[in-house]
């Protein structure tokens, strides 16, 4: 596993932070990126068709077991920001409506602001490299 992976967690600590996440989906205080560095999401979502109900109800379906690693922000400004990468496996529905189980990639950077968590979703895509899961 790559050295800048960070995997020293207790099941209670991820626990504790999908509670905060999962507060910030059901009241919309997320927001899935999607700039030109981010084509991968823009794509999956398209793949799938998942509108934004759908994607909340995989955001809101997270389990403990999903998560790999956290790992710091390497952009310039950025590096006290600690990112969290979990890799649920969902069943999704392809735009030709063949159903699948697809192991989905998603990186999530929670903000404490002034005015409360906010939660930016880096990656929300396919996985396309190799994990490692912490719990399981």
């Amino acid at each position: 596993m790559n050295h800048h992976y960070n995997q020293n967690y207790s099941i209670e600590q991820i626990s504790k932070f999908l509670l905060i996440l999962q507060d910030c989906v059901r009241e919309e205080k997320y927001i899935i990126s999607k700039n030109e560095n981010r084509k991968e999401n823009i794509e999956f979502i398209r793949e799938y068709n998942l509108n934004s109900k759908r994607q909340k109800d995989i955001f809101l379906n997270i389990q403990p077991e999903d998560f790999c690693h956290s790992l710091q922000n390497k952009n310039i400004g950025f590096e006290h920001e600690v990112l969290y990468v979990f890799c649920p496996k969902v069943h999704l529905f392809n735009f030709e409506g063949v159903d699948e189980w697809t192991d989905i990639y998603l990186k999530f950077n929670l903000l404490e602001t002034v005015s409360g968590n906010r939660l930016i979703v880096i990656s929300f895509h396919k996985r396309n490299k190799s994990i490692e899961y912490l719990f399981k």
